[in-house]
């Protein structure tokens, strides 16, 4: 009897211990990395191509222009949609508006590019807020879990996905310059193939995500309770969007959030177009923006194992904003095309210097705001995806009727307003970073 009454007690025993046992969260990163990376790698490529295939009535540019325009608005709304849905569910019914607006361009007309442009706005505000979510609240339950220190944690965490997104620009644009090579680029045959062959990748892309564990944040349950009264959730919330604009913290990093956008979309309308071809022809964009998205994704990586707290991520902040300086300095005042290695090389250093500063903004802005705003994720994301639409959707319109060197006045007028409420956001708070210093 003394036997089983001693198994009898320890059962519970070995039983607490295995239900204590702390859960694994870099899985669950993996994971949505490699996620990310099949689904915009597609994306990625076919957003690029837009400017050379879909050139009638300049239905490519217009239809990035609707895109973004309607990402901007219903970017206000994401943090509803995800709070109902969950971060999961959220990134998963996000996926499909780049599924269909891959496919349109199997069949790009005026009705199959704008309704689907139009779509994939409201699809990318709630995958990219439910990303923002999903990675704080996974990289803070890990940090709980294990006795980490968070905002290490936080930037790990951010570090690897976005060195993993950062790639799609590096393994699209390969894809693309091995289908659509010289003597098929041009045809038909060629871009469908290649379409097709995004759809299958961002199709496993998806999967993937079914695999994705349900975040175990504390007040995920609050949906599920039948007694809250959707009107009054629904108002709440409501404030809880607009909240963060009048705090002081998110205006001051409003203007760096404003930049990154505007950067990005630099890239992608203005340098490609403006600098890259002049200098290297068309079929040099392709292995530019691969030496872009391969530098990016390196400073992503090593931007997210350095990043600890406010003092690290001031530093990477400011190196990555002074290799973008240097970029756009040199464009306004030394640049000229030239023949030779340099006139070939010149252009494939700048993507490298603006592939840095896009890694190191990355990176930081989301570990930034994970670290500042955790106890409001949705409503913070919410307003980065806002903020950095805004600026991309008005470069895509405005960007065919101003010159490249305004472009590059407004660029460096825009960093440094960016710094200047950067600089002054980490003095407003480094006593709060201090004391959560180990």
């Amino acid at each position: 009897m003394d036997s089983v009454d001693s198994r009898d007690e320890e059962t519970p025993l070995v039983d607490s211990l295995e239900i204590e046992t702390p859960r694994n969260n870099t899985r669950d990163i993996h994971i949505l990395s490699t996620a990310f990376l099949l689904i915009f790698l597609s994306y990625g490529a076919a957003q690029n191509l837009q400017s050379t295939i879909n050139t009638k009535d300049n239905l490519g540019t217009i239809s990035l222009g609707i895109l973004y325009t309607s990402f901007t608005f219903f970017s206000l709304f994401a943090s509803l949609f995800v709070r109902i849905l969950g971060s999961k569910n959220a990134m998963i019914l996000g996926s499909s508006g780049y599924w269909l607006f891959v496919a349109a361009n199997l069949a790009p007309s005026w009705y199959t590019m704008v309704p689907t442009s139009a779509y994939l706005g409201f699809t990318a505000s709630i995958i990219w807020v439910g990303e923002g979510t999903y990675l704080t609240s996974t990289a803070i339950g890990h940090a709980m879990d294990h006795k980490l220190h968070e905002g290490t944690v936080i930037g790990n965490f951010n570090g690897e996905f976005w060195a993993f997104f950062a790639l799609h620009q590096f393994v699209g644009n390969l894809m693309t310059l091995a289908v659509l090579r010289e003597g098929s680029g041009g045809s038909t045959t060629g871009t469908t193939l290649l379409f097709i062959l995004f759809l299958i990748i961002m199709t496993l892309g998806t999967v993937l995500m079914f695999f994705l564990r349900k975040e175990d944040g504390k007040g995920k349950q609050e949906l599920a309770d039948s007694s809250i009264n959707f009107y009054s959730y629904v108002i709440s919330l409501s404030k809880s969007i607009i909240a963060p604009l009048f705090d002081i913290r998110m205006i001051l990093i409003i203007p760096l959030i404003a930049y990154s956008g505007l950067q990005q979309a630099f890239v992608w309308a203005e340098f490609t177009k403006k600098v890259v071809t002049p200098a290297l022809g068309v079929s040099g964009v392709g292995g530019s923006m691969a030496v872009y998205g391969a530098f990016d994704a390196i400073c992503s990586l090593a931007a997210g194992r350095f990043t600890s707290g406010l003092s690290s991520i001031t530093f990477i902040v400011s190196g990555g904003a002074f290799a973008q300086a240097f970029v756009l300095l040199w464009l306004l005042l030394k640049y000229s095309v030239t023949s030779g290695v340099l006139g070939a090389l010149y252009p494939l250093i700048m993507a490298a210097l603006l592939g840095i500063g896009d890694g190191v903004l990355n990176t930081q802005l989301s570990a930034l705001i994970g670290i500042l705003f955790k106890h409001d994720t949705e409503g913070a994301f919410a307003q980065f995806k806002v903020w950095q639409c805004v600026s991309i959707a008005i470069v895509f319109f405005i960007y065919p009727y101003i010159s490249l060197q305004t472009m590059l006045i407004i660029m460096l007028a825009g960093i440094c307003l960016a710094m200047v409420g950067f600089l002054i956001l980490t003095i407003k708070v480094e006593k709060t970073f201090s004391s959560c210093s180990p």
